[in-house]
């Protein structure tokens, strides 16, 4: 039975080693996009005779934060960041959060959104008026000509931050917080760089010769499972004498 118990928390670790892998290739193209990373821990069975039995367990995914390359859009509204550094989003639960993502989008009230999330700018939402012309500084200074022209206006600056990325952890939504559930303190060292966005971090070939491996690491597993079973049932006959 200490063999199917072992393939079976083998089975179970792999099929999330499965599933993080499948989800990272579903986000190759996804803009500004943080590989996770699968993360396991041994723990030792609790009981007599068990010393020396060992078993796997699930821990949180960790995060890959590598920066993507950037790619060239031409697009005002799309941003990067170069180096280090995060735009700072309001999360759908009203949290402060934090993506590479750049790609902004201005509904008809003029309110910026990056993939569905306001953008925070100034201690609030980002709002533009209308405009003719648009253009977004290094540091996140927002500047319009309004409709029918006039002298250039600021309309605020997006709110750039830099905490250490051990203090971070990534969401169920895919955004990324502070571990201590703080707030990071604006940084004037993030640089942005407009018209151009950055791509996902997953290294596609990488990912995809890892899943080929779990996947016969899976197979393996099942083996031994069936392997476990065939010697319970010779196991059986033995002590019933048939």
């Amino acid at each position: 039975m200490e063999l199917l118990y072992t393939a079976l928390s083998g089975a179970k670790q792999t099929q999330t080693s499965m599933a993080i892998r499948a989800n990272n290739l579903a986000n190759v193209n996804t803009t500004g996009f943080r590989a996770d990373l699968e993360r396991t821990a041994a723990y030792q069975v609790d009981g007599y005779g068990f010393n020396t039995r060992y078993m796997s367990q699930s821990e949180q995914a960790g995060t890959n934060f590598t920066s993507g390359q950037l790619r060239e859009t031409g697009r005002t509204l799309d941003i990067a960041i170069q180096g280090e550094g995060y735009l700072a989003v309001q999360s759908p639960t009203g949290q402060e959060a934090y993506t590479r993502a750049g790609n902004i989008m201005v509904d008809g009230e003029g309110q910026a959104f990056i993939n569905g999330n306001p953008v925070l700018a100034d201690g609030g939402q980002l709002i533009l008026p209308e405009y003719q012309q648009i253009t977004i500084g290094k540091d996140g200074t927002v500047s319009v000509i309004p409709l029918g022209g006039g002298a250039q206006i600021e309309a605020g600056q997006i709110t750039l931050v830099k905490p250490d990325n051990t203090a971070m952890t990534k969401g169920q939504d895919g955004l990324l917080y502070l571990k201590n559930g703080a707030q990071a303190p604006v940084s004037d060292e993030v640089e942005l760089v407009s018209g151009f966005l950055e791509s996902s971090n997953v290294n596609a070939v990488t990912e995809l010769v890892s899943s080929m491996a779990v996947n016969r690491q899976f197979e393996l597993q099942i083996k031994m499972m069936k392997t476990a079973d065939t010697l319970a049932q010779s196991g059986n006959k033995l002590i019933s004498g048939s």
